[in-house]
């Protein structure tokens, strides 16, 4: 057998050559992909959006192999993650800024553009800006955002115990006070929990404010109303007491005084709510001692009923309610049966109460 000709060898090995050309087409469409893609990623976090056009004809690789491309392919997938990893700290910003901005009542969208438009709405071709300078940005809003909400904060439970005190000095009907309790419900909760939109709005803390305000205006004109109402059941509590209210806030006094201006009625007011306290334990004290006496004078009544009912000619006549008469006679000569020897007990121990007290 002779040797094939020149034209038989190379008609062989052209189809070989032909699907080689193929393929290494192929190839450098798949590193002109993942380095399009590489670079992508790199601009998207360096905080640019403009990628160089790294298409096959404007791409050169001289080591097409498949090492090289798994090189490739490993980088993509870090820079991927980083991506992801940094997208997803983006939005937990956003999402935090979204929250603080509702409830401190500001502008969520105009706050976060101030950091990057994108951060608001993304047009078509624009993605979410993932830089190192925006995540420093949203940190830096978040911060500033939380120590704004901080500050919001004291001052409302500040204003908002003032308010319950006045609503306690003036006694707002609660009808008034419903209106405010989604805001007085600050005043017992944690910061962390403060969360309802706008409960720390400017005009919100502004509203409570004009609020206090009004009501210490209002105070002021009705103090000695409230002054002489107090004295008033300090009186009744130490009469159910016997005992002899404190003269020093007495209403002639305590009028006097107020006209003068030479005491704050708020003072007077404090005053006669500690004799109150006092006259109140003092009562405490008391009661077995009164329980004694009263029962005492109870026994005393019944006797002298007795003894009325037993000179009554009439009392075993058919008229109408002898019989409950009977019955109150039968337990008054019970009562006073055991009255000489209850008395001496019941008033040494009066006597050892009154040496306590």
């Amino acid at each position: 057998m002779g040797s094939r000709s020149l034209k038989e060898q190379l008609a062989s090995v052209t189809p070989l050559l032909d699907d080689l050309r193929v393929k290494k087409e192929e190839r450098i469409k798949q590193f002109a992909d993942i380095k399009l893609q590489l670079e992508k990623i790199n601009w998207e976090i360096s905080g640019y959006n403009h990628v160089a056009d790294a298409g096959p004809d404007n791409w050169e690789e001289h080591d097409l192999s498949l090492r090289k491309l798994n090189e490739y392919h490993a980088q993509l997938r870090t820079l991927q993650k980083e991506k992801s990893d940094r997208l997803h700290k983006v939005l937990e910003c956003v999402n935090e800024v979204h929250s603080l901005c509702g409830v401190l009542g500001l502008d969520f969208g105009k706050t976060v553009s101030e950091v990057h438009p994108s951060l608001q709405e993304t047009g078509i071709g624009q993605s979410t800006n993932i830089s190192n300078t925006t995540l420093e940005g949203l940190s830096l809003v978040v911060m500033k955002l939380k120590a704004e909400k901080r500050c919001r904060t004291q001052k409302l439970k500040d204003t908002v115990t003032s308010l319950f005190e006045l609503w306690s000095l003036m006694d707002t009907p609660e009808k008034e006070r419903r209106c405010s309790e989604k805001i007085a419900s600050v005043l017992g909760s944690p910061e962390q929990e403060i969360i309802h939109p706008g409960v720390l709005s400017l005009d919100i803390i502004e509203q409570v404010e004009a609020e206090v305000g009004r009501l210490t205006k209002l105070k002021a004109s009705r103090m000695k109303e409230l002054v002489l109402k107090r004295r008033s059941e300090l009186e009744e509590i130490c009469r159910r007491a016997h005992i002899e209210p404190d003269s020093s806030t007495a209403p002639e006094k305590s009028n006097a005084l107020i006209d003068s201006g030479l005491v704050d009625p708020s003072e007077l007011l404090s005053q006669i709510e500690s004799q109150i306290t006092s006259a109140k334990d003092e009562s405490v004290s008391r009661k077995e001692i009164m329980d004694r006496v009263e029962k005492w004078l109870a026994s005393c009544e019944e006797e002298n009923w007795l003894e009325e009912y037993n000179q009554d000619v009439n009392r075993y006549s058919a008229q109408r309610g002898v019989h409950l008469n009977l019955k109150r006679a039968e337990r008054a000569r019970i009562i006073v049966t055991k009255l000489p020897n209850t008395i001496p007990a019941q008033m040494q121990q009066v006597n050892v109460e009154i040496r306590k007290a």
